[in-house]
């Protein structure tokens, strides 16, 4: 088999796999208390993911780590000011949350879930840049970076499965963003392999671009909500499974970290 045909057959395998596997678990949650819970544990995923992850991978690419950082807070922003567009629009259009007492509002119509769909776009890509990296280098190698990058992602998509849900997506519409943000995966191991050398420079830079959406998410978005539940019992159950989100990614790291 060509490394063209493993690149795209690892890419789609990968982006696949990890999206069945989160939304077999996630769509499975049906009780809203459950999603609440399960909230936590994707705040600790997401944070997992972008300091775990996305930036000391950033970090190791790049020759200018201050211009990195710059990137990351400059998405920050970015995505700041695409929620407040969001957010305006829907003001415009019906009635608006903003004006809404607390209470009355179940979800945030939408916003955090097309920050992380997004976000998840960017990360998918640049797991086909690696992977095409890998399979580049050697068949070996690009298997086990595809298995790796499989492992990370399933934590993670189960959290933005659990966020979509949360933002007032329905299931089957959850299901059909997550996987249509998985094609960037294929696309970023196609480009990967016909535009490597021009492509290696931009890795970091989307790596802190994807680092930034998932940094906003969990403290912009979903961290506010968990302060709707103040009591002691609430918040360690909060903390206990925030840490256990952000140790999922680190085992993950751990017994499967790839390199490139």
């Amino acid at each position: 088999m060509s490394v063209l045909a493993w690149i795209v057959l690892a890419s789609v395998a990968s982006g696949l796999l990890s999206i069945g596997l989160a939304a077999s678990f996630a769509l499975n949650v049906r009780s809203d208390k459950w999603i609440n819970i399960l909230i936590s544990y994707a705040i600790g995923a997401l944070l997992g993911a972008a300091f775990l992850n996305a930036l000391p991978e950033a970090l190791e690419l790049t020759e200018t780590p201050k211009q990195l950082t710059f990137i990351l807070l400059l998405g920050i922003l970015v995505f700041f000011i695409l929620e407040k567009l969001l957010l305006w629009r829907h003001c415009h259009l019906s009635e608006c949350e903003a004006h809404e007492p607390v209470s009355s509002v179940n979800n945030d119509h939408g916003r955090s879930g097309m920050m992380i769909i997004l976000g998840d776009t960017f990360h998918n890509f640049v797991d086909g840049v690696l992977i095409a990296t890998a399979f580049m280098a050697d068949i070996q190698l690009g298997m086990v970076t595809a298995i790796a990058i499989t492992a990370h992602e399933i934590p993670q998509e189960a959290g933005d499965f659990i966020i979509l849900l949360n933002s007032g997506f329905t299931r089957a519409s959850a299901l059909w963003s997550n996987l249509l943000s998985g094609t960037a995966t294929v696309f970023g191991g196609l480009l990967g392999y016909f535009m490597l050398n021009q492509l290696n420079h931009l890795i970091a830079p989307i790596l802190a671009v994807a680092a930034a959406s998932m940094i906003y998410v969990a403290m912009s978005d979903l961290i506010p909500s968990l302060h709707k539940r103040p009591e002691i019992g609430a918040t360690v159950q909060q903390v206990t499974l925030i840490v256990m989100g952000i140790g999922t990614i680190w085992l993950i790291g751990l017994f499967f970290g790839h390199h490139h």
